[in-house]
């Protein structure tokens, strides 16, 4: 499997990243959690979940919670953390089987991923709202949460998120017929939807749930890498397309966008795209609070 080809979910590809630094050996008191700066671990039902913030929360500003794709770690959003946390407060962190947190302790669901992620809101968002920006699986995983989470959820800023129908996108596309790189690519990617992932997270297809009118900021890849997947490539960049479409229905203030001049890491190929839609959804976000 190339790393071209894996790509087409996200899940398995590991590139360097910039190392964070400012770790701490102990959480913040919770008095200090919405201002606390650096690296830290927390406990969330007794597994150790790495956390990182950056900058000040500013009033009536929501905060900005990045979200990871499959197979990375908060360490691949440091550049882009650095830069949004210039002006206001944001933060990552390592889901459970990624980068420093703790392996989960059996099988995953979007439920028991979304405690977790609420876990780091409240210790570390303090009362501030928050704009969830996802790559990836971390938007899967954003668009997912946001609809059960409108009390707190105020705007997304999905980037090259896994489709919605991931399953039933490549079970289309790839066809039980095909040989070679194709079919390596359609049977890993099955197993790994599965749940045979490091997260060991089960990422079931579902249709997409509303979050209300939230502003939300779609952005999908311009450079179509997914041709590198003999015969089927076109159809994947066509279905992968069609993925990034059906998370509009996520809000009806939706709005859809190409980084002309990145494949699969927007934040890293074309990092200005991803800060200024990310400012944008957060000041939106902020003038309906």
């Amino acid at each position: 499997m190339t790393r071209r080809a894996s790509t087409v979910i996200a899940l398995c590809c590991a590139v360097a990243g910039v190392a964070l630094t400012g770790c701490e050996e102990a959480p913040p008191a919770a008095s200090d959690q919405g201002s606390f700066t650096g690296m830290t671990k927390i406990d969330v039902d007794g597994h150790a979940v790495n956390v990182s913030c950056s900058g000040n929360a500013v009033e009536d500003r929501p905060v900005t919670v990045l979200l990871h794709g499959g197979g990375d770690g908060l360490e691949k959003l440091a550049r882009l953390q650095e830069t949004l946390g210039g002006q206001e407060r944001v933060c990552s962190y390592d889901r459970l089987g990624a980068g420093l947190s703790d392996q989960p302790a059996g099988p995953q669901t979007m439920e028991s991923t979304g405690k977790v992620l609420t876990a780091v809101i409240d210790r570390f968002a303090g009362d501030a709202p928050v704009v969830l920006a996802g790559h990836s699986l971390g938007g899967l995983i954003a668009a997912r949460y946001a609809p059960d989470h409108q009390d707190r959820v105020v705007g997304l800023v999905l980037m090259d998120a896994t489709s919605p129908t991931q399953g039933a996108d490549l079970a289309k596309e790839v066809p039980p017929t095909a040989t070679g790189m194709a079919a390596e690519l359609r049977d890993q990617t099955v197993a790994v939807l599965q749940g045979q992932n490091p997260e060991k997270l089960a990422m079931p297809d579902e249709e997409v749930r509303s979050a209300g009118d939230i502003p939300v900021a779609v952005i999908q890849h311009g450079k179509p890498y997914l041709t590198a997947v003999p015969e089927y490539g076109p159809g994947l960049e066509r279905a992968w397309a069609e993925g990034q479409q059906k998370w509009l229905a996520v809000s009806s203030s939706s709005t859809l966008s190409t980084a002309a001049n990145s494949e699969h890491y927007i934040y890293l190929d074309e990092p200005e795209v991803a800060v200024q839609e990310i400012k944008r959804v957060v000041g939106e976000a902020a003038e309906s609070l």
